[in-house]
């Protein structure tokens, strides 16, 4: 590929925004690009100092990053989180004229409403005929037509509060009388003023994963496909959490099923943003749902998913700063994603207590120990030269293996060499497709 390598793809000073695993992994596939001459991580975390400079700047203090990037000549920056987006980085940092050269993954204001904003997604689908489950939208000024809407549906029922809610904002509840006081509760502040308005939507049976794609606004490119592990407990029982594990590729999710996905649902997604005028360079995250009438959006982020880019990146064998590149440049349709054709396996370790209260501060021993998987730090921090836990989510433990079952054990052995008081992790990531792993 390296007739595309012009001048403005040479030697350039990057910067990840964000400081979780789904950070580490940006910072540990940017970082091994022939393209790259610096490296910055804001805030990071001690996993991503391993593969450039931390700065500390908080993710959403706007004046003190665009300072840094034009001091810094910083030539691309990579937004992690949708915190930022949401609230409008790519607009900011776009009004300042020192940063005229300055190119951002991650869309602007306007097209991060398809994360930031329930209604909005839904509306967006609805108006490009993007096969999506049944809906209605509740305020403080309709909640008789909400809960009528309610009677309707069968059981059980999907209540989601419009805004973001840290991934916490869905309910799935088994009784309509419940669902008439959770649509009260969360009009009434239980996720704050994500709540403001609701989506009542139809339950979707079938296999969920994720898909995601890099578009430049024209073109679009799609990455490895994967699926991730919500709930706390084995065989997918317990509350939710951010993600304890996840695998790439999808063994079901291939042949007519693909194309289903890209002719339904990506293509229409880049075309409806085109039509809408909605500039958006960046990623887009398809959360789906396989069911027996086809694919289905659950719904779009705007952003990577976190445990799935530590699958994802390590599976691109491609130089992953010239794809990023070439999609800040408009070029992205030039670009070829060569993949690792095995398996990639993450498994997260998180503290005892998760997703509820847990203790920080355990010392963690034996990251330097492990050799055969890449361990993307998330909750760490470093004190004294030892590294401890400061989060929920404090390890995610990635494997490549020639079938699932060996990417797996990989990482479980490599877990065995980590230790740190009361380290939990999901022993059966992966389960479904255990007896499936070859294509």
């Amino acid at each position: 590929m390296h007739h595309l390598k012009s001048d403005q793809f040479y030697f350039m000073n990057v910067m990840v925004l964000g400081s979780g695993g789904r950070e580490h992994a940006f910072a540990y596939a940017i970082s091994k690009s022939s393209l790259l001459s610096k490296l910055y991580i804001a805030p990071g975390n001690p996993g991503t100092a391993q593969c450039g400079i931390n700065v500390d700047i908080a993710s959403n203090n706007f004046e003190k990053l665009s300072n840094f990037l034009a001091q810094n000549h910083v030539n691309l920056l990579v937004v992690g989180p949708e915190q930022p987006l949401v609230e409008g980085i790519r607009d900011y940092l776009e009004k300042d004229s020192r940063l005229a050269e300055l190119k951002i993954i991650g869309p602007g204001k306007q097209g991060a409403q398809l994360e930031g904003s329930k209604s909005f997604s839904k509306t967006f689908m609805e108006k490009h005929d993007i096969p999506t489950a049944k809906y209605k939208e509740v305020t403080d000024q309709n909640i008789e037509e909400g809960e009528a809407f309610i009677d309707e549906q069968t059981l059980p029922i999907v209540l989601k509060a419009d805004g973001l809610a840290a991934g916490k904002g869905v309910l799935i509840v088994n009784s309509k009388a419940e669902a008439k006081i959770e649509l009260n509760n969360i009009l009434n502040g239980k996720f704050g003023t994500a709540g403001n308005k609701v989506i009542i939507e139809e339950y979707l049976q079938g296999l969920e994963f994720s898909i995601f794609v890099l578009t430049d606004g024209n073109t679009y490119k799609v990455l490895p496909i994967a699926k991730d592990y919500k709930r706390i407990g084995e065989a997918d029982t317990g509350l939710n959490t951010g993600g304890m594990g996840a695998v790439s590729p999808v063994p079901v999710v291939a042949g007519k099923l693909m194309f289903q996905i890209v002719e339904n649902i990506i293509e229409p997604t880049i075309k409806g943003l085109q039509k809408d005028e909605i500039p958006y360079q960046g990623f887009i995250y398809f959360g789906l749902m396989s069911t027996q009438n086809g694919p289905y959006v659950l719904e779009y982020n705007i952003r990577l998913g976190d445990p799935e880019t530590q699958v994802v990146l390590p599976r691109i064998e491609s130089d992953f700063l010239e794809l990023l590149a070439s999609c800040g440049n408009g070029t992205l349709d030039a670009q070829r994603i060569k993949t690792n054709e095995g398996f990639a396996v993450t498994v997260v370790c998180a503290s005892e207590g998760y997703p509820q209260t847990y203790e920080k501060g355990k010392t963690i021993e034996g990251l330097n120990e492990v050799t055969n998987s890449i361990v993307f730090q998330a909750g760490t921090i470093k004190e004294n030269e030892q590294i401890k836990t400061n989060g929920g989510r404090v390890l995610a433990v990635t494997s490549l293996g020639s079938t699932l079952q060996e990417a797996l054990s990989t990482s479980y052995q490599s877990i065995n060499q980590l230790c740190f008081e009361g380290i939990y992790y999901r022993k059966d990531i992966g389960y479904e497709f255990k007896d499936n792993v070859v294509f």
